[in-house]
Order: C-alpha cells, then structure tokens, then sequence
C-alpha cells in the first residue's frame, strides 16, 4: 500500500502598526500523526506487591537576579538635532479662488527612535508676504489637542489633514470677522514649526 503523507505549511503574518513598526505574529506547525508500533507484551506477570512510593521533592526556581533587569530603555523625547521640519503647500501657483492647503513634513534623521507631541498645540503655520506677516495659524485656533508619536529612525511623515488658509489677513481681535482683508496677488512665503522645531526652510508660493 502506497503511504501519502500531507504536510501542512504555517502562515506568518506581518501587521503593521503606525508608529510603532512592524509587529511579527507567527504559529508553530501542528505535528503530523506518525506511526506507533504496539510495545511488546510482557509474559512475566505483575508483582503483587507495590513497591514503596520515595517522596518527591518539588524543585524551587532560583530568585531572580536583581541585577538583571528586563526592562527596555526608555525612548527619549526627539531634539532639534534628531528632527528636520519642511513646510509644504499643495500647490506652487493658485487661480483666483483656489485656496492653499498647508501641511508640515518632519523626518527623524537620527539612528535611533524618539518621541514627539505633534499635536496642533504645538504645531505653527504662518504666512508672510515679504517681511509683512499676513496670517498665523494660531491667531484664531480652536481646541488645540496633543498627540505624542513616536518616529521610528529614519521615518518621514506628513500631516494627515492640511490646513486651508482663506487668503485673508489674519488677527486675534477678527477671528469673527467676515470682512478680514484679502490677500492680494503676488508671491508669500509659508513657515512651519512643530514641537517646538523650526522648519529649515520656507516654502513660497504665489496668488493670481
């Protein structure tokens, strides 16, 4: 008779979870049936009498060494040297009634993972025509949140959701205001900074 045998492969999965790498899952292959050969019957019969039982001793497990600590290292709070800022606009040029959609781009340059509030508490867009600022982000916000990740090294990131500027002259006495003054057309420049980080450069943009 010819003998088949069925190996059964085991699937690992790879999950991914933002901001804190790839996570492993894996499981053990079940064992396949294998063949037994029935043990050889004795002829010589039992004894009659049971043996006396010699007491067991319950091993104790060693304490532990409380110089040896599991513990992973604490993941330190990301600096200016570990981080790199950019300000990104959506677009380079904007028609009349286009409106711009502002984002930051941040990059942990170090070799090694940190932490970072990335919140709008700590995020700042301003606009700039000239040495003339014509807008802050933080001039009218609402319910500013935090938002603590952590950025793998050498991880780049850009915000989710960007901010649109309604190209207007922004000002803390006219957040309620439906007549705040109008850009007018030429070139302004946008700076970012998050985390207290500055963005290296600016990004410029124009208006028809």
């Amino acid at each position: 008779m010819l003998l088949v045998l069925v190996v059964a492969a085991a699937i690992v999965l790879a999950v991914w979870q933002p901001w804190r790498g790839a996570a492993k899952a894996g499981a053990s292959p079940t064992p396949g049936a294998t063949a037994t050969t029935p043990a050889p019957t004795s002829a010589t019969p039992a004894a009659s009498e049971t043996p006396p039982q010699t007491p067991v001793e319950t091993p104790v497990a060693p304490a532990p060494d409380p110089s040896a600590s599991t513990t992973e290292p604490a993941i330190a709070t990301c600096t200016t040297a570990d981080i790199t800022v950019q300000a990104v606009t959506d677009k380079d040029s904007y028609g009349a009634g286009e409106l711009p959609q502002l984002s930051i781009t941040m990059s942990n340059t170090s070799a090694k993972p940190c932490l970072m509030n990335v919140g709008t508490t700590t995020q700042a867009f301003v606009i700039m025509s000239g040495p003339d600022t014509w807008w802050r982000s933080t001039d009218c916000q609402t319910e500013p949140s935090d938002q603590v990740v952590q950025l793998t090294a050498g991880q780049t990131v850009t915000s989710v959701t960007p901010l649109t500027w309604d190209r207007t002259r922004s000002s803390v006495d006219t957040c309620d205001s439906t007549s705040r003054p109008q850009a007018r057309a030429g070139y302004y420049n946008l700076q970012v900074s998050i985390g207290g980080i500055q963005g290296a450069d600016t990004k410029q943009f124009r208006l028809r």
